[in-house]
């Protein structure tokens, strides 16, 4: 009984808009849609937005668009779910002390170089939902993938001498990241 219990099914709405407090804690913006395509099934799009000047010579600027597929193991917009994503944006990152070198990234090297480029990929994710009333939910949500990336280089976080053009790069680790807080209709 208590097995039939745990898996028991909401019934969920049909359209969510989210936003990625982990995102938004980190200055970077984000809002999300999310559709209802079929009984476990959704399909939704985020976007993130870092336009800000850092103070000295870091800077941090970005935008990402994130489509992704769930596969929701209960009605969707509650509980357990599976999902696949991909992702693309810009970037303009440099003088920051990563202090990380993992599987072949090395975030180090923002301490003293800039880089400016762009990115595509795709990962797959888990994540879990949980219902807080009739129109807000809470998820939670990780995931992996490839992305890849090309770039310019240049000497310092604030010039503007370019040291590196067009250089690919290859990664493959963590590519989502998010505690969103969901608004259903």
């Amino acid at each position: 009984m208590a097995m039939l219990t745990l898996f028991t099914c909401v019934k969920a709405q049909d359209v969510a808009v989210k936003t990625n407090l982990l995102d938004d804690v980190l200055l970077s913006p984000s809002v999300g849609a999310e559709m209802g395509v079929a009984p476990r099934w959704t399909i939704g799009i985020s976007t993130q937005i870092n336009a800000w000047t850092l103070s000295g010579d870091k800077r941090w600027k970005h935008w990402v668009v994130n489509p992704e597929a769930r596969y929701w193991l209960c009605d969707r917009f509650g509980g357990h779910f599976f999902g696949a994503h991909m992702h693309g944006g810009q970037y303009n990152i440099g003088g920051f002390n990563g202090r990380i070198n993992f599987l072949g990234t090395d975030a180090r090297k923002l301490k003293d170089s800039r880089y400016q480029g762009w990115f595509i990929g795709a990962g797959v994710s888990y994540g879990y939902a949980w219902i807080l009333n009739r129109h807000w939910n809470v998820e939670a949500e990780i995931g992996i993938g490839y992305s890849y990336t090309r770039y310019d280089r240049f000497r310092c976080a604030g010039c503007g001498k370019k040291i590196e053009t067009n250089k690919p790069h290859h990664y493959v680790g963590p590519t989502k990241a998010a505690i969103n807080l969901v608004y259903l209709f």
